[in-house]
């Protein structure tokens, strides 16, 4: 068993770094039968710990196919998703398989796969956006490209995956009698997944905000700025934490450190935990809000508008 805390490689929050855990799936090529290890990353700020597989097979009866079953973890019950299952990948069997146990979105999850390899410190500026054939595969859970060196690692987006094995628990839907407590009101955001920017969209929207979208941070930034010079700032930014090029914290930041932007800030996303709070509120994050809670982000984000506008016509006034 391997105990995992995102605090033993110390990384400066909003320094655009990311601890990288990175694990395998041993797969038999189906034209030369072959053995082929495919590498895959996830944040080390999302895994607990990674704990020997029991030997879990999958029930017939399973809601899903990649349903292994529960295992009890001091005092809970652990579900376990083969990952390999989920992906299509034909994996070999081993005799020392690992799960990885994750926490996100409120909830733990296992996830089994081959084997671990270690954590990688990089930069989010090295995690390029997945290209257009990566984006395409009928599995569409690839955010990113992780270069470590000799290889590059295919970064998950493991919210998708549970997601669409559990889609009632992710409370996406907007409500038919949605206040407009946003009307009049121009906000951004920037989340580098496609999904998650149009559903974040669709709640801002009804909620009265014009909204204006970024794939990751480094657009946003461009996006941000370029609205102020034009004369047309925005209200508020709602963004995600990971995302290539330039993540959440370096996003907020810089907004928060540049002179001319007035801009309060809302970090939206699956990172967002009681033991994690410390780093948003470290780059000036004005709130912080785990997904899939999006019933009350349109209300906070109104409430931090005015705060600041309040807070702007005081200095006026002085």
């Amino acid at each position: 068993m391997i105990a995992l805390d995102s605090n033993d490689i110390l990384l400066e929050t909003g320094s655009n770094e990311l601890n990288l855990i990175e694990f395998f799936i041993d797969e038999r090529d189906p034209g030369s039968g072959e053995i082929v290890r495919d590498f895959f990353g996830v944040n080390v700020a999302k895994v607990l710990e990674v704990i020997e597989s029991p030997g879990l097979e999958a029930g017939k009866s399973a809601v899903d196919p990649c349903f292994m079953g529960t295992i009890p973890l001091r005092g809970q019950v652990l579900p376990v998703l083969d990952l390999g299952v989920w992906l299509g990948v034909d994996r070999v069997r081993v005799e020392h398989e690992v799960i990885l146990v994750t926490e996100f979105n409120g909830m733990v999850t296992g996830f089994l796969v081959s084997g671990v390899t270690m954590i990688h410190r990089v930069s989010w500026s090295e995690v390029k956006p997945p290209n257009h054939y990566v984006a395409s595969l009928q599995s569409n859970c690839i955010t990113g490209l992780a270069d470590i060196g000799d290889r590059f690692t295919l970064m998950l987006d493991l919210e998708k995956i549970l997601a669409e094995i559990n889609p009632e628990a992710q409370n996406i839907q907007v409500a038919d009698n949605t206040e407009r407590v946003g009307a009049g009101f121009k906000a951004l955001v920037a989340d580098d997944s496609t999904t998650l920017r149009s559903v974040i969209r669709q709640h801002l929207e009804a909620a009265g905000y014009a909204v204006t979208t970024a794939n990751d941070g480094f657009e946003a930034l461009e996006t941000i700025l370029r609205l102020h010079n034009e004369g047309n700032p925005v209200d508020i930014l709602v963004s995600d934490i990971e995302m290539p090029r330039m993540d959440g914290y370096s996003l907020t930041k810089t907004v928060k450190q540049h002179p001319e932007l007035n801009t309060p800030v809302i970090l939206f996303s699956s990172l967002i935990r009681d033991d994690q709070r410390h780093k948003g509120l470290s780059v000036g994050a004005d709130d912080q809000i785990s997904k899939p809670e999006f019933s009350t982000l349109a209300s906070r984000g109104e409430s931090l508008i005015k705060a600041y506008r309040g807070e702007r016509a005081l200095e006026e006034t002085t």
